[in-house]
């Protein structure tokens, strides 16, 4: 069973998946076309963050965050390598997805990258309904950059 649970980020785990996080994402990504959250930017007010246990074992991690009007952008979705292929993306997916229904919102995007590394996370997101469209937020467009929407 998969517990999802909304996070404060002080843990060693918490932090230690953000790190691996973050390292992925710059090893598969161009420079310049990283928009991952570093720990202070999770910390924001408008960033809520939820990880996903099975008794003390971290299994993954998500967050939403506010844009404002009635929009949010899923950040940091992180499975570890031990726990790929056993439902805790699409389960924490699924718990965001209500969140940012339950809060109203009418629309939930997301900024992910391009190529092999990121085809297991575009399926799922596809999955749930989420369509390629226009850059948000401020992002810069490029080649790698893909930028999903799903209305709410």
């Amino acid at each position: 069973m998969i517990d999802i649970r909304e996070d404060d980020l002080s843990g060693a785990q918490t932090q230690a998946l953000l790190a691996l996080h973050l390292d992925g994402m710059r090893a598969r990504s161009p420079p310049g076309t990283v928009y991952a959250l570093e720990l202070s930017g999770l910390k924001s007010p408008a960033v809520t963050v939820w990880r996903a246990w099975r008794g003390e074992l971290l299994l993954g991690s998500g967050a939403l965050k506010s844009l404002g009007a009635g929009a949010g952008e899923i950040k940091s979705m992180r499975t570890p390598p031990d726990h790929l292929r056993q439902g805790v993306a699409a389960a924490l997916l699924d718990h965001i997805i209500g969140e940012a229904r339950a809060r109203g919102w009418s629309r939930l995007s997301l900024e992910t990258g391009s190529g092999p590394a990121f085809e297991a996370s575009l399926a799922l997101y596809r999955n749930r309904g989420f369509t390629n469209g226009e850059a948000f937020g401020g992002y810069t467009p490029s080649a790698f950059n893909q930028f999903l929407h799903m209305g709410l």
